[in-house]
């Protein structure tokens, strides 16, 4: 007893912890969704800018289409405030502006009027932030490779994409119509950024243009640039133009490595459905950075090694069957780029569901049991120490544990359900339903609960609004079993699987002491199936 108590007022004091965080007005600036950023709907993005990676400078303007919601005199756009605003532009005429922290809010002396479309030229300058450990902090990588020529990449998930270009820097909003790319660097050097290259301009100044298109709404932090010396090569594979970027050196290496992109993609189609970028086209582009999930062009860092970087993140020996980085990053097309969480607090429904699809991979290529026994090696990186979800409105990702944990949360499902059918079922078709869709927790809670048949609200919220892991008890009681759940949500209850003498069996534990219907021996032995099931276990 003294044991329970004392993990209660650790986890209680956990969350006094969590609660205490201070958030600014910048943080509101930045995550909010106030009457300025809802007022209006972005349609597409032209961005056109020159990059210079001497002196670490961009220059140039994004044309931002975009619907007015409701009649307003006033938007709010980002830039960070270290850029430059050279000047916003509506119909030749410079518009006024204020700016507070990285917000810019700007001003029409006509106001605009619901169910009109305006299109703007903002033009801006300046050095970007440098990254210091991307793609863990945003920022551009300016970096050289072994020839010494220029290999530049940027990561700005978290941080936010108008450090290095003016947008509507909030994942509730994306281009409905896509995005035009296109990035001025110099001669030699060739930029990869997302969807279908369009072609290449010699501007006659020591600089070529690359010209992008993306056709698919698209995250702001997913658009990219990558400036390096690429070597190119690819294939129509089934129907789907995949494409990779390489340094010159790395070309026989990556030749062999990216062999993995076609069984990765075989696994998810049949799981997920159909790659959902598929008019953009599918790339991995190498950067000097470990990885990002760039929509049509996944940042590709892994320098060509099994694993993480040749580390096993499960320590079960199965995580070097594969190269972590395709695998993970091409899993985010459709849970992150495809499927979108509203609010950045929300961003489990980008990793826990990613990070599932690495077990996904290994079960389509290896079997069930090495891709349980894949998830269950997981364990070890939770830390249950906050809660996964963050703070709404303040830009507030929340915990670390979105990735493990959240992975762990859809293997209990899985057999919670107890109906692989049903389950696949239900995972392809969540893929389709919110297929290019902006979603919360709710949302995704409500569609399982539908799609199962079952009230699946308690361990949602269990797993992802509280600190620890369901707690369960468990003794015997003379011919009869014994159960309850101890954890932090009320009227918790969910079916967990055990075996008695070898015989597998289903009970139904609440928050009060349970007894199961069946009977058992003196001598019987049971084990409660604790690999299915994200649980903790005391058996008295």
């Amino acid at each position: 007893m003294k044991k329970k108590i004392f993990l209660i007022s650790i986890l209680t004091s956990i969350q006094l912890l969590s609660a205490q965080e201070n958030f600014t007005r910048k943080d509101s600036l930045f995550g909010g969704l106030r009457t300025e950023r809802t007022c209006f709907d972005v349609l597409r993005y032209n961005l056109n800018i020159k990059i210079n990676p001497t002196d670490k400078t961009i220059v140039g303007f994004n044309e931002i289409q975009f619907k007015v919601i409701e009649n307003t005199s006033k938007i709010q756009l980002d830039l960070f405030e270290n850029m430059k605003i050279d000047s916003i532009v509506l119909n030749n005429k410079k518009l006024k502006y204020t700016r507070e922290f990285n917000a810019v809010f700007i001003d029409f002396e006509n106001p605009l009027v619901q169910n009109s479309t305006e299109k703007i030229s903002f033009y801006y300058s300046g050095n970007p932030l440098t990254a210091k450990h991307a793609p863990w902090d945003g920022g551009f990588v300016w970096d050289k490779d072994s020839r010494g020529k220029d290999w530049v990449g940027v990561a700005v998930q978290g941080t936010g994409a108008s450090l290095w270009f003016p947008c509507k820097d909030s994942q509730s909003d994306e281009p409905d119509l896509g995005a035009s790319i296109k990035v001025a660097v110099p001669n030699g050097l060739m930029d990869v950024s997302n969807g279908k290259f369009l072609g290449n301009e010699d501007l006659n100044n020591g600089y070529t243009r690359w010209d992008w298109e993306v056709i698919n709404p698209i995250n702001s932090y997913d658009i990219t640039v990558n400036i390096a010396d690429y070597i190119h090569f690819g294939e129509n594979y089934k129907g789907l133009n995949i494409d990779f970027y390489v340094l010159k050196e790395n070309e026989l290496a990556a030749t062999k490595q990216f062999e993995g992109v076609k069984p990765m993609l075989d696994c998810f189609q049949s799981k997920f459905g159909q790659y959902p970028f598929f008019e953009d086209g599918y790339k991995l582009v190498e950067t000097s950075y470990l990885g990002m999930e760039h929509q049509s062009a996944v940042a590709y860092g892994n320098k060509y090694k099994k694993g993480y970087l040749g580390r096993d993140l499960s320590d079960t020996g199965i995580g070097l069957l594969f190269d972590y980085i395709i695998v993970h990053e091409s899993g985010h097309e459709w849970f992150g780029n495809s499927i979108t969480s509203k609010d950045i607090a929300d961003m489990w429904i980008h990793e826990g569901f990613t990070c599932y699809t690495e077990s996904v991979y290994v079960e389509c290529n290896y079997g069930y049991e090495k891709g349980q026994t894949y998830v269950n090696g997981l364990k070890g990186n939770v830390r249950n120490n906050k809660p996964i979800i963050g703070k709404y409105g303040v830009g507030n990702e929340g915990s670390g544990d979105m990735y493990y944990k959240g992975a762990l949360m859809l293997n209990t499902l899985r057999h919670v359900i107890n109906d692989d059918v049903k389950w696949w079922r239900i995972l392809f078709n969540y893929s389709l339903n919110f297929r290019h869709k902006i979603i919360d927790t709710e949302t995704v809670i409500a569609y399982f609960n539908s799609a199962s048949g079952m009230n699946l609200t308690p361990i949602f919220t269990q797993y992802l609004y509280k600190v620890g892991i369901p707690f369960l008890e468990i003794k015997r009681n003379k011919k009869k079993l014994e159960f309850r759940w101890n954890s932090e949500t009320e009227n918790f209850n969910m079916p967990i699987d055990i075996t008695v003498d070898g015989q597998k069996m289903r009970i139904n534990p609440k928050n009060k002491w349970t007894k199961s219907k069946f009977k058992i021996k003196e001598d019987s032995k049971y084990e409660v199936l604790t690999n299915d099931f994200y649980i903790t276990v005391l058996k008295q």
